[in-house]
């Protein structure tokens, strides 16, 4: 059976644009996604706009609009950002679409038949002054854990996750009056029953996660899991598909991070496919959930047990790609400080291989880092104008210009081709491994190396000889760099390669060795990447 990848990118919030923080922690879905289909594996690549829940409802009311408008508002420019950026999902939705609620409307009624879900009458915080029960993001308290003051379920200090009934010396954000509490009811999910096998499946996953996910999940796990409202009174969200409840909607938390699963059955619907089939766990498929630091426990811990709870047989998390904080400037970003740096400013401004590459070669895989446009450009200019843009133009238009774009017959350096095809299992195993930044330092490798072994072999001095067979053998090699650097580099940086590719006889980009023919004649050779001003 053909091996399959589901790549699940986090839903970004639609409630700010996007920012360099979300790109980087967002970048390294596109690039496996890619490096999968270049290897003719089956992938399913999802993501979109997380569209409900308190903070577009409390921006709509500042902005006197609907939820509904924010949400769309956000959605249209994350496309738009995504698109600029050659970002590759296969679809990209948003939560307030009439399949995404049909299907976690349906989910639901599953994991409620299974009997994971309960009915709770319960003491809740009431704002007298807004008249209305408030929850979540609504609440501002001292956490329970570290006694800082935040805000929602989740601390944004020690990043524990608690229920927001948890908070002391309570305030509704809105007003900032006191709560009281009243009686209301709601439907618990048993996230407690989960405990041991979370804690089971953590164990035996972790050796394929990122550090940051195995440590922040043995911590939450450590407090133990407690259940958690599946329910909750507000207006803009999903209705809650049980009889008695229909004025609540589904809570954020449960419904969002099932968009993974909404959004994979509508692409295999798409594609004629059984989605409970491709996502059945028989050692064929891996499934990768990219995200930042602040969403480990959702997609370790809620997720796992939301499917277990489904009772499909669908297979766990098995690669959790994780990243740490984008500071600018030396800086943590705060709009306060005017320090954002906006997905759409970047796209705007900058080729789009330019930003990938930058975000990829410096990502925050293992600790926080730096965002600097300064220093992307210098990287750019040095890397791929410098380096790979370089060596392919110096080389094909040697070639233009003395041979009239003839290629003559030549044979490639066994060592160059040996080496060249060890990169391709460096590399690719460590994309699959989630280890992106090091396989984009990788590649750094292989521009520096064709470069240098261009140098050294002089092909220009070479042309002089009355014998060209050693000319047409080093031009043969280069070419060869040339076609499996585009090959290798695609997921990385897919325009320049996309652009490369045109120029020889290639065909498809694949991820694996390529040998181009013996001999043939060039078409236009355009410059592949143009220097940026770093005035």
């Amino acid at each position: 059976m053909k091996k399959r990848y589901f790549i699940g990118g986090a839903w970004p919030y639609a409630n700010n644009s996007l920012h360099v923080g979300h790109l980087a922690a967002l970048l390294p879905g596109d690039v496996i996604a890619r490096y999968g289909r270049l290897k003719g594996y089956d992938v399913i690549y999802v993501s979109g706009t997380d569209s409900h829940g308190t903070p577009i409802t409390e921006r709509a009311k500042r902005e006197g609009v609907t939820p509904a408008s924010i949400a769309e508002r956000y959605h249209e420019e994350f496309v738009r950002d995504f698109n600029d950026l050659d970002f590759s999902y296969d679809k990209y939705t948003a939560t307030f679409t009439d399949y995404h609620k049909q299907g976690v409307q349906d989910i639901f009624r599953l994991i409620d038949k299974n009997g994971y879900l309960y009915e709770t009458t319960e003491e809740q915080d009431y704002c007298e002054k807004c008249g209305k029960f408030v929850s979540d993001r609504e609440i501002e308290g001292k956490c329970p854990v570290c006694g800082k003051i935040t805000r929602g379920d989740q601390c944004e200090f020690c990043m524990a996750s608690f229920d927001s009934s948890a908070l002391t010396d309570k305030r509704c954000r809105t007003c900032g009056t006191p709560t009281t509490t009243r009686t209301n009811k709601h439907l618990m999910f048993a996230l407690s029953k989960f405990q041991k096998p979370i804690e089971d499946f953590v164990e035996r996953m972790s050796p394929n996660w990122r550090l940051n996910a195995v440590n922040e999940t043995k911590k939450y796990l450590t407090q133990g899991l407690p259940d958690r409202a599946a329910t909750r009174d507000l207006d803009w969200g999903i209705e809650v598909p049980v009889p008695g409840y229909e004025s609540k909607r589904i809570y954020v938390w449960f419904e969002a991070v099932l968009g993974y699963m909404t959004t994979g059955k509508w692409v295999a619907e798409q594609r004629g496919i059984d989605f409970d089939e491709y996502m059945k766990d028989d050692g064929n498929l891996n499934n990768y959930y990219i995200h930042g630091k602040d969403n480990i426990p959702f997609h370790t811990v809620i997720f796992p047990a939301l499917l277990m709870a489904m009772n499909k047989g669908y297979c766990l998390p098995t690669h959790i790609v994780s990243s740490e904080y984008v500071n600018v400037n030396d800086d943590k970003m705060s709009k306060s400080k005017g320090n954002m740096i906006s997905v759409h400013e970047l796209a705007e401004n900058y080729p789009s291989d330019c930003v990938r590459f930058y975000t990829m070669l410096f990502n925050p895989e293992r600790r926080d880092v730096n965002f600097s446009i300064p220093d992307m450009i210098t990287t750019y200019n040095k890397f791929l104008a410098g380096g790979l843009g370089n060596f392919v133009n110096r080389n094909l238009s040697f070639i233009k210009k003395k041979f009239g774009g003839v290629i003559g017959s030549g044979k490639v350096d066994p060592a160059v081709k040996e080496y060249v095809e060890g990169l391709y299992d460096t590399i690719g195993n460590k994309i699959e491994a989630g280890e992106l930044r090091s396989a984009t330092e990788d590649m750094v490798s292989l521009i520096s190396y064709s470069n240098k072994y261009y140098d050294e072999q002089k092909p220009w001095v070479l042309a002089k000889e009355e014998d060209l067979s050693a000319f047409w053998n080093v031009t043969a090699t280069c070419l060869y760099l040339m076609a499996n650097m585009a090959n290798i580099f695609a997921p990385v940086i897919p325009e320049g390669c996309g652009k490369l590719a045109s120029m020889l006889p290639m065909g498809e980009l694949a991820y694996k060795p390529t040998t181009l023919p013996e001999s043939f004649t060039l078409g236009e050779v355009p410059i592949l990447y143009t220097r940026i001003d770093e005035k």
